[in-house]
């Protein structure tokens, strides 16, 4: 594969390497000639140079993990997450943020001036402007354990709506506010928005909000994205070519965002739930 974006033999990290939107992206950074570390709670299936089993849930395990990435890295792509139900709000926020947060934070002085983070945010966090003072509270707490210690104490604001939204629109805010911080340190950092996906996930979306819900954010390409169709923008975020790239959020969705922004998208006939 033609590697015009600038992969070959970078390091780079993969986390939620063993499926969905992870295992593509893992897949095509090897293609492309990158030496690649994966990080999951499952053993991935992808030929990768490291696998690194971690539960992001698991203080411990992170910072074990990340003391054994070897320098420099290159690119880093978060991809790990939880869908919501049935795994608990708590959960949920641990592996979509404060878990990740942790990882990426541990493997921060690793990374070689010019690199660049690509996370995996989602539509569902859209709105999170409106939501900014709630969500700097467990932005601006520092560590694993802190961040934790406000998911717990925050139950009604992570789960008046879904805890697995909060956790996007806290990815989007992260982004935007710690962009700055992160450049002077050398380092890119940007956010995907994917609209829905056909990953894993797919049926814990179906059953917790309604398969009516999930279809109406498809957007004007009316049909749900493949998993790399998701990967591609990721590398195009965190490649060297997009170096004047940074504290973006980056709408991957068939057109939904733009739709909804000019009135084109009506949630008020589409039933909760089938």
């Amino acid at each position: 594969m033609e590697d015009v974006l600038g992969y070959d033999g970078r390091r780079v990290i993969v986390t939620g390497a063993a499926s969905g939107m992870g295992e593509a992206t893992a897949r095509i950074l090897v293609e492309l000639g990158a030496e690649v570390m994966a990080v999951d709670i499952k053993p991935t299936a992808v030929e990768v140079a490291e696998f690194h089993q971690v539960d992001l849930r698991d203080k411990a395990a992170i910072e074990a993990a990340a003391a054994k990435v070897r320098t420099p890295v290159q690119a880093f792509f978060n991809c790990a997450g939880l869908p919501g139900p049935p795994f608990s709000d708590v959960d949920v926020m641990l592996v979509n943020f404060v878990g990740a947060r942790h990882l990426i934070e541990q493997v921060l002085p690793k990374m070689a001036d010019g690199s660049a983070i690509a996370y995996v945010a989602s539509n569902a966090g859209l709105g999170w402007q409106q939501q900014l003072g709630t969500l700097t509270g467990l932005i601006d707490c520092e560590g694993f354990d802190a961040g934790k210690a406000w998911c717990e104490d925050h139950a009604e604001a992570i789960g008046g709506a879904s805890a697995y939204a909060f956790s996007k629109q806290v990815i989007n805010a992260w982004v935007a506010s710690r962009a700055g911080g992160y450049l002077a340190k050398g380092v890119r950092l940007n956010c995907t928005n994917p609209g829905p996906t056909e990953t894993p996930m797919m049926p814990f979306f179906h059953e917790s909000y309604g398969k009516g819900i999930v279809d109406a954010a498809m957007g004007p390409l009316a049909r749900y994205s493949t998993p790399e169709e998701q990967a591609w923008p990721l590398l195009f975020l965190n490649s060297p070519r997009l170096s004047y790239v940074t504290g973006e959020a980056f709408h991957v969705d068939g057109g939904f965002f733009g739709a909804l922004q000019t009135g084109q998208v009506d949630f008020s006939n589409v039933s909760p739930a089938e």
